[in-house]
Order: C-alpha cells, then sequence, then structure tokens
C-alpha cells in the first residue's frame, strides 16, 4: 500500500492556483513538471476531491498525496560533482558536458546531488533538486533548491525574470559586434542580447568568435537557434549548423557562466560564476 502525506493551507492572500502552490510541497514533486504529472496521474487530493490544474488554494484545505508504488534499486549515483556555492537553502553546481540535468536516466545531475550536497536543516528541506534546466551539452553553473520554499521562490524568480544569465559561447563565421536577436520560439517572444568579445582566424570556418549571450527569455534551445539564425552557429552543435560546419566529436562551445539574483532568504545580492573550461582558453589563448 502506498504512503500518502498531507499538508494543511495555511490562509493565503490571494489566493493561488494548485500547480502554483504546490511545487516543492512534498519532497517527490520539486518542480512544475512533477505537479502536473502527479496531478494528471490523479495522485493529489484537496478535501478529498481529485484536485486538477485548474483547483483554486483559498487556505484551510487539506492537500493529500498518495504517490505510486515503485519497487526499484536503492542505488546512489556516485558522481563528483563541483560544488560552487552551497548554504542551507540553495547550491549551485556545476554541470559538465555530456550529462542530463534530470529525466529518466540514471545518469543525471538531480540524481548526483544528494551525494554532493549537505543536507538542509530548514523544516521544509526537500531532496535538492534543479530548480533550470541546461542542454546536455552544454556546460556551466546549474542553480539547485534544497528546501520546498526555496524551490518555490528561485522557479517564481525565473518566471518573473529575476534572475540575470550570462553565457559564452564559440560560434562560427564573420559576426557583428553586438546586437539583439528577437526571433520568436515556438510562436512565444524570444530575446536574447549578444556582445562579441574576440575574434581569431580559423582555417576551417575562416573565424572564431567569443559571444557574452544574455537572454531575457527562457526558450528551449534560444541561443542556439537565435544564433543559428543570425548566420553565426554554435561551434559544435549538430542541431542547428550547416552539415559542412558540423564539429564531430568534440561537443558543443556553449556555457554558463554565471547567474545574478538577490537571495530569496537573506536579501544578500548574489553573482555565481563558473569559469570558461579550458578548450574555450585554448581556441582564444593569446586574448584571454
Amino acid at each position: 500500500m502506498s504512503t500518502s502525506y498531507s499538508h494543511i493551507v495555511p490562509l493565503l492572500t490571494p489566493p493561488q492556483r494548485l500547480q502554483e502552490y504546490g511545487v516543492g510541497l512534498f519532497d517527490a514533486i520539486p518542480t512544475k513538471s512533477a505537479l502536473k504529472k502527479a496531478l494528471k496521474k490523479k495522485q493529489i487530493q484537496v478535501n478529498g476531491e481529485i484536485a486538477t490544474t485548474a483547483t483554486i488554494i483559498k487556505g484551510g484545505e487539506t492537500i493529500l498525496f498518495t504517490p505510486l508504488e515503485v519497487h526499484g534499486s536503492d542505488k546512489k549515483l556516485n558522481l563528483k560533482l563541483k560544488v560552487l556555492f552551497e548554504d542551507d537553502y540553495l547550491a549551485a553546481t556545476y554541470k559538465p558536458s555530456g550529462i542530463l540535468v534530470s529525466g529518466n536516466s540514471f545518469r543525471t545531475i538531480a540524481n548526483a546531488l544528494p551525494q554532493n550536497l549537505i543536507k538542509s536543516e530548514q523544516a521544509d528541506a526537500v531532496t535538492p533538486q534543479p530548480v533550470h534546466r541546461l542542454d546536455y551539452a552544454t556546460t556551466g553553473i546549474l542553480l539547485i533548491g534544497k528546501t520546498a520554499e526555496s524551490i518555490r521562490r528561485l522557479n517564481k524568480f525565473f518566471e518573473e525574470k529575476e534572475i540575470e544569465k550570462t553565457y559564452y559561447a564559440v560560434t562560427v563565421g564573420a559576426m557583428e559586434s553586438r546586437g539583439t536577436l528577437k526571433e520568436p520560439i515556438g510562436g512565444k517572444e524570444a530575446i536574447t542580447y549578444f556582445e562579441k568579445v574576440a575574434t581569431v582566424d580559423s582555417s576551417r570556418f575562416k573565424y572564431l568568435n567569443l559571444v557574452r549571450l544574455q537572454p531575457k527569455t527562457g526558450r528551449r534551445h534560444q541561443l542556439r537557434i537565435h544564433l543559428a539564425g543570425l548566420g553565426n552557429p554554435i561551434l559544435g552543435d549538430k542541431d542547428y549548423t550547416p552539415e559542412p560546419f558540423i564539429l564531430k566529436g568534440k561537443g558543443m562551445y556553449l556555457h554558463a557562466f554565471s547567474i545574478m539574483f538577490v537571495h530569496p532568504f537573506t536579501n544578500e545580492p548574489l553573482r555565481l560564476t563558473a569559469p570558461l573550461p579550458g578548450r574555450f582558453k585554448k581556441i582564444f589563448k593569446k586574448l584571454l
């Protein structure tokens, strides 16, 4: 028989949708996507009734979560991660290339986090969870929530664009010095600011550029699509690069360099960085 977990909602002003309030409420529901899955599987009840994404929470309700029983291994992922920042509420780790942030695979950053981070001592401590995603081939800084409330607040920061992200990429071809890319993605607004930091000659590509990128929206593959649309695809990007320029076996040169935000509990301004990988410096060794 599955174990159920309950939560009594305090008075809320104003009322909230369950799909917002419920993120991080239980250890097994750390993200919005996990909450949607639980609702779809009818694992959540509010005052004894099956909840949906349209359920409104006002205060005083009892939320009951009954996860499906999963019979599997207690095997832990032994993957050493570089921890860039950590306190009792959140952390930042370095994501290497060639690994998923989360998903159905066993070898993911999410599965490695409990073995790399110190368990929070807060009353609402949960299994540490990434609060955003980086592509499989992308390296760099990844922000982690360690408590239910921290995950909720960090998710809200991303939704309200209160977290400033800076990436670096190596792009192919002659390129403008700076600009703003606004091509919609999937019918939705997408905005990326870019600035060319350095350029070197290349016998194969004519030019390789080190580009600083600041996305103001967070669409899937946004930076890759925008740069490819500009005519300057990211070196090593197999999905958006013309066949003659595909770089085989060396990964993609896209790096999440820094994130800036106000700590959701201490109100301290934070700027967390992940240094450029050595392969970036190798290309621009005379300039960096």
